[in-house]
This record gives structure tokens, C-alpha cells and sequence, in this order.
């Protein structure tokens, strides 16, 4: 099966902006070996015809879904699919013993009636999701080293959660004050073609889309009310920046205890994240800025304390199709397969 030692792995759904990243991360990669790229839209055509930059180091054709074949072939398998239709194919999967990573949000939740009614799909694998595990690392590594099945996080929620887990953990805010205001470059909706999304339309502007109903509320709300122990509420607003790549994630709470300040925040931050390569902490001062994370699995993240409002400012930066989709999912696939969470991941971003 190619060479040895290394686990052939397979991408369903390679031809997007997460599977492309996850081909480039896993050609790579020093632990696997990609034997499989499955897409019905683009079956037959040659990987390195609809990205012509990797065609010198991917000779891969886009094959057909046949779930048998795939399982037969495939230790890992890869769904980078849009939401509904994971579901459909991962049951078969694990059931043939492979290991499978869902990029939608077929699997990040617990309760399959919060999906339902923000994804408007029945589902029937009920049984299948309950083992489903939620791919963020900081904060649920020794449950993915153990999983069969990972829901990886959707970007808003990773940078979001990074930045809100300590304060949360440690009961440091109240919770109902919690704030998220983030942004995101285009590449966050797909390669397909959009209006909104157009050069045109994007470049020059900078508009806030989904208010008070961004299907990564449920997602955020799930795991913040998993860490304080009841359940929250919080505001998300999301908006669209005319760059490609990048989130930035400002989150704003009160704190309970008015006296903390921003050395205090920053040590609990180094301290909950001391066993995180992939997240750092930002000197005080410091605010992230999503270039710097551009390419890398990284999260930036920087603290701010007002004494006027007795509020925390948390600003957190990846890179949306990284950390934020396919890097995190190698990041998951290490840990399963009990390699060290940073194999085969860029540390260093280009810049400027």
C-alpha cells in the first residue's frame, strides 16, 4: 500500500479551498501517504488540471465516490464536503474501520436537533454522532487521540473559542456579557462563484453578514456552555473583509473580578495554553494581526484589560482555511494517531 509505514489517507470533496490546503499539507506530510482524491463534479479530471500549481508534485485523478473502494484503500479518510452530506458517508466509513475527519458541520454537534434547525436537514445517525468528537485540540486532545470520528471546528468557532476557553474555564466572566465581533477574508465562502464574493462587490467595503442568526452561533454556544458548566448564550456577528485569507476574532466580556489586569489575564492565558504549540500568547501590548498567522496553524492571541468598563478585550487571529479548516484537521489526525500535533504543519508564515 505505498510506502511503508506511512497510512494512506484520502480526501471526499478535493477539489475546494479545504481540500486543496489539505493536499499541499498532506503531500508533506512525513506520516501518510495520499492515495485517494474523490469529488463527483470534477471525477476524472487530473488533480493537477484544476490546480495547475501542484501539478508537479500531485499526479492523482479525481475519482469517483465509491465508498467500498475508498474504505479498502484508505486508513484515514478526509470529508471536505458541504454541510449534509458527510453524514450520508461516514457511517459506511467507520463502519469499514477507517478513521474519519468531517470539515462541515455534519458532526460538531452533540444535540442533533441544534443541527436540524440551523442546518434544516433531518439526520438519522443519531447513534453515529453521539461518538463523534469535537476536533479542538486546546481543548478536547485526549478525547480526539481516542476517536474513531472527529467533527472539526468550523473557523469563526476556532478563533472565537481560543480566545473565550480560559475566561470561561476558569469562571473569570460572566458569561451572558459575552461579545464576538469577528471578520474573515473571501476564501471563508468557498470556491464557488458568488456574488457577494466577487472582486467588484468585495474589494472597498467591509459589511457585517448573518447578524444574529450565523449558523456558528450554535457551535460557539455548545462548547462555552460544555466549559462554564450551564448553558450560554452569546452575540456573534460576523463580516466580510476584502482580503483572502484570515479571521480575526475580537471578543469582549465583564469580568467578575474587576481588580484583574492585564498581566493577570496574560499569566492565566500562558497557563491554560502552556501545553498548546499551535496557540501564542502575545506580550502585553501586542495585538495580532492576521498576516502573521497567514499559512500556519498558528493562533495569535492578545489580551487587553478596560479598568473603565471592568472588561476584558481578547483579540484572536488564524488563518481561515489553516487553523481554521484544514490544518486544524491534520492537527486532529496527529493526535489520533498519537504522532506530535505538530507534524507536518507550517510553523512560519510568508511575510510580509
Amino acid at each position: 500500500m505505498g510506502d511503508v509505514g506511512r497510512v494512506p489517507v484520502g480526501i471526499i470533496g478535493a477539489s475546494g479551498y479545504g481540500g486543496v490546503q489539505l493536499v499541499r499539507l498532506l503531500i508533506d506530510h512525513p506520516g501518510v501517504e495520499l492515495v485517494y482524491l474523490g469529488g463527483e463534479s470534477s471525477a476524472g479530471k487530473a488533480f493537477g488540471e484544476l490546480y495547475p500549481h501542484l501539478n508537479h508534485r500531485v499526479d492523482l485523478i479525481i475519482e469517483p465516490i465509491d465508498l467500498d473502494q475508498i474504505a479498502a484503500r484508505c486508513q484515514v479518510v478526509f470529508l471536505s464536503l458541504p454541510n449534509g452530506l458527510a453524514c450520508q458517508m461516514a457511517p459506511a466509513l467507520l463502519e469499514k474501520g477507517c478513521k474519519v475527519l468531517d470539515l462541515s458541520a455534519d458532526y460538531r454537534f452533540s444535540n442533533l436537533e441544534t443541527y436540524e434547525n440551523w442546518y434544516g436537514k433531518t439526520r438519522s445517525d443519531q447513534a453515529i454522532a453521539e461518538t463523534a468528537v469535537y476536533g479542538l485540540p486546546e481543548l478536547y486532545r485526549d478525547r480526539i487521540a481516542e476517536a474513531q470520528l472527529v467533527g472539526c471546528p468550523g473557523c469563526y468557532p476556532t478563533a472565537s473559542l481560543l480566545a473565550l476557553s480560559p475566561l470561561l474555564k476558569q469562571g473569570l466572566i460572566v458569561p451572558e456579557t459575552a461579545v464576538i465581533d469577528a471578520k474573515s477574508g473571501t476564501s471563508g465562502g468557498g470556491r464557488q462563484a458568488k456574488t457577494n464574493l466577487l472582486l467588484a462587490e468585495a474589494d472597498n467595503s467591509f459589511a457585517a453578514y448573518g447578524v444574529a442568526r450565523h449558523r456558528h452561533t450554535p457551535e460557539i454556544e455548545q462548547v462555552c456552555s460544555d466549559l462554564a458548566g450551564h448553558e450560554v448564550l452569546v452575540q456573534f456577528t460576523p463580516h466580510l473583509i476584502p482580503m483572502v485569507r484570515g479571521i480575526l476574532s475580537t471578543v469582549y466580556a465583564t469580568l467578575r473580578d474587576p481588580g484583574l489586569v492585564r498581566e493577570d489575564l496574560l499569566t492565566i492565558y500562558m497557563a491554560f495554553y502552556r501545553s498548546s504549540p499551535w496557540v501564542k500568547i502575545l506580550p502585553s501590548g501586542v495585538y495580532p494581526q492576521t498576516k502573521w498567522a497567514t499559512g500556519t496553524n498558528l493562533c495569535y492571541i492578545g489580551v487587553e484589560v478596560d479598568p473603565r468598563t471592568d472588561r476584558i478585550i481578547v483579540m484572536s487571529a488564524i488563518d481561515n482555511l489553516m487553523k481554521g479548516q484544514a490544518g486544524q484537521a491534520i492537527q486532529c489526525l496527529n493526535l489520533m494517531m498519537g504522532w506530535n500535533e505538530t507534524l507536518g504543519l507550517p510553523q512560519l508564515s510568508f511575510y510580509p
